[in-house]
């Protein structure tokens, strides 16, 4: 009885060493279920953020003297090129420096406010009787980074990016990325951030997730799973090496013997 027991015991750890990951994601939701969003952030202005802003109006010549200049870029290392307009930096203070008006305080606003002030200020000191001012985002991007296809650093140029979002342009998870344990790191200001656990696993979980929208500049950090770290060895051995091969066929031929001395 102890030898089959014994026999078992060896069978369970070497399957378990083999064992699939688990690598779905939204376990926990069923069919036309609702699940509450506790954490709509909004995209507010930080220092150092970027900004294009736009003001057009029926005299396109007093429009002119509010808008930056339009550059041409050229594209690698071809003949075409492409425009982009050169940006407003947010200052240490908070402040843009915005022709004719001077400084605007924008820093904790949204875009459409930043939008409305400038358009109010340009009717206020009578520059413009009907402006319409677009205000987007030049810099907010966020890094994906850890076993996503196609890791980098990832520009958007709307509010409300989520973290489904950001891993999605990535090319999603590798069948290898911890899908329970997404790391989302914050920076608040200069001097701190916040690391954020987020289990892809369950809706509720990350629904609730104070990371499920994005600010500017966030990291996201897919952790490899078991599996994927059984494959690299301190002597850096893995799966496509021979020396992994000889050491796979080495622990059978020790399990074989065991197992052959125990029956016997």
């Amino acid at each position: 009885m102890k030898k089959i027991l014994l026999i078992i015991a060896v069978i369970i750890v070497a399957v378990t060493s083999c064992t699939t990951p688990n690598v779905t994601y939204f376990n926990d939701m069923k069919n036309s279920q609702n699940e509450a969003i506790k954490h709509v952030l909004d995209i507010r202005l930080r220092p150092d953020d970027k900004l294009t802003i736009v003001v057009k109006s029926q005299d396109q010549r007093l429009s002119e003297l509010f808008n930056l200049a339009i550059y041409q870029q050229r594209v690698g290392s071809t003949t075409g090129s492409s425009q982009y307009m050169s940006g407003y930096t947010v200052d240490s203070q908070g402040n843009i420096d915005f022709p004719v008006l001077g400084q605007l305080h924008v820093a904790g606003m949204m875009r459409e406010e930043v939008a409305k002030l400038i358009k109010d200020e340009l009717i206020n000191r009578k520059q413009i009787n009907d402006p319409h001012v677009t205000v987007e985002y030049a810099n907010f991007s966020v890094d994906v980074m850890g076993e996503v296809n196609k890791p980098g650093r990832y520009q958007f140029d709307r509010d409300h990016i989520t973290l489904l979002d950001a891993l999605s342009m990535a090319g999603d998870l590798t069948i290898f990325g911890q899908r329970d344990s997404v790391k989302v790191i914050r920076a608040n200001g200069f001097t701190n951030q916040t690391t954020y656990v987020v289990n892809l696993q369950r809706g509720d979980e990350l629904y609730a997730s104070p990371a499920f929208y994005l600010q500017q500049n966030d990291v996201i950090y897919v952790a490899p799973n078991d599996y994927r770290a059984r494959q690299s060895t301190i002597n850096g051995n893995n799966v496509r090496s021979t020396s992994f091969w000889i050491s796979i066929a080495s622990l059978a031929a020790s399990l074989t013997s065991v197992i052959y001395m125990i029956v016997k």
